[in-house]
């Protein structure tokens, strides 16, 4: 089962191959890692793929290059030091900018002198809807089939292997399955026998309209305050909080409005780094539901009858990483273990066998 750029990236004889599989989340957080992080936020070898996007894959990502900073508390100079230099290592443009060139980069910012972040000039955000729609075209073009409005209701195993599934339409068949299906994904595991460790997890975001004086800024995750940030068009603002996101819910819930009180309490957090965001008007809100594993990073390969893929869990974020990460599970689908071993540390068995990921110089769990 697949949905969005992850089941479009898998997709046999998929064409968007990405080529440095993987470089950065082999590093573990690299730079908490800025990978795992805010969709948008598009440094490093990404940036050039979503930047070059039209020649690679076709149609429009909406990727806007704006820059992007980490921001963090005084307690966590030490990591951030140490998870920059471990990026640059790694062929990343990024630097540590001190409070001055925080100010440069985003008029406006309360932020103490002693305080300092991490600048990436080469970074950005993309559209996920268009994004997703440009890489399903080219999907379709290169001879994948789509069946839309069809519920995935059983896996189908001969012996010990998967044959195909069960749908509101009848059986198709296949040897391969893999369960992209983010909210919905230990669902669709349990149709193979499997419980994995995912919850669902659900996200509330608001735009909200920028004061006429205030242009388009560099997006930004704020770790001291527990926000991020980033334009929306011309006159947007897109505005969302990494603590208080509801765990344990129902994928099927509606996603059409945000939880009650959110609106309130982005607007606080907000104001509060950007003062003049006072004068903003509210757009609108929203909520988005993902799949929440443990130690918040995705299960990927191998799991249960043969032919059955894990390609999940990705916590809220992921978007980025999608090109490279369809890749190196495409080719271990395709040839086996002997193609990569970029996705070894993201297997189930890591739950069961007390191997949960986190970084060398963690800020902590990106939602709280």
């Amino acid at each position: 089962m697949q949905s969005g750029p992850f089941g479009l990236d898998i997709a046999p004889d998929e064409p968007l191959r990405f080529l440095e599989r993987l470089r950065r989340i082999q590093s573990g957080q690299a730079g908490e890692s800025m990978v795992n992080q805010l969709a948008g936020n598009m440094g490093g070898a990404p940036f050039a793929y979503f930047a070059d996007w039209t020649d690679r894959v076709g149609g429009d990502a909406g990727f806007h290059d704006i820059g992007f900073l980490q921001l963090v508390s005084p307690a966590e100079r030490d990591a951030l030091e140490a998870n920059v230099a471990m990026q640059q290592r790694v062929g990343i443009t990024t630097e540590v900018v001190d409070a001055d060139q925080v100010r440069g980069l985003l008029p406006g910012i309360v932020i103490d002198d002693d305080q300092v972040a991490a600048y990436e000039p080469r970074s950005g955000y993309a559209d996920p809807s268009s994004a997703t729609g440009s890489l399903l075209a080219a999907a379709l073009g290169r001879g994948a089939r789509l069946i839309q409005d069809c519920a995935v209701t059983g896996v189908r195993v001969a012996g010990e292997r998967v044959v195909g599934v069960e749908t509101e339409r009848g059986s198709v068949d296949g040897p391969i399955v893999v369960d992209a299906a983010g909210a919905w994904a230990g669902r669709v595991a349990a149709m193979a026998g499997l419980d994995i460790p995912l919850t669902v997890w659900r996200h509330d975001v608001a735009y909200v309209r920028r004061p006429p004086d205030i242009g388009r800024h560099v997006g930004f995750i704020d770790f001291d305050n527990l926000f991020y940030s980033r334009p929306e068009g011309d006159a947007l603002t897109l505005v969302a909080l990494e603590d208080g996101n509801p765990i344990d819910g129902d994928p099927d819930a509606s996603v059409s409005s945000a939880t009650a009180g959110f609106e309130l309490r982005a607007a606080e957090r907000i104001v509060r780094r950007l003062p003049d965001f006072g004068r903003a008007g509210l757009h609108s809100a929203h909520s988005g539901q993902d799949g929440i594993t443990p130690d918040q990073h995705p299960i990927i390969g191998p799991a249960g009858p043969d032919g059955f893929w894990l390609d999940c869990g990705y916590s809220g974020t992921g978007f980025k990483t999608a090109p490279a990460i369809g890749d190196s599970l495409a080719a271990l689908i395709a040839e086996g273990p002997a193609a990569t071993d970029d996705l070894a540390p993201y297997g189930l068995a890591r739950f069961a066998e007390g191997r949960l990921i986190a970084g060398e110089h963690s800020y902590g769990h990106m939602w709280r």
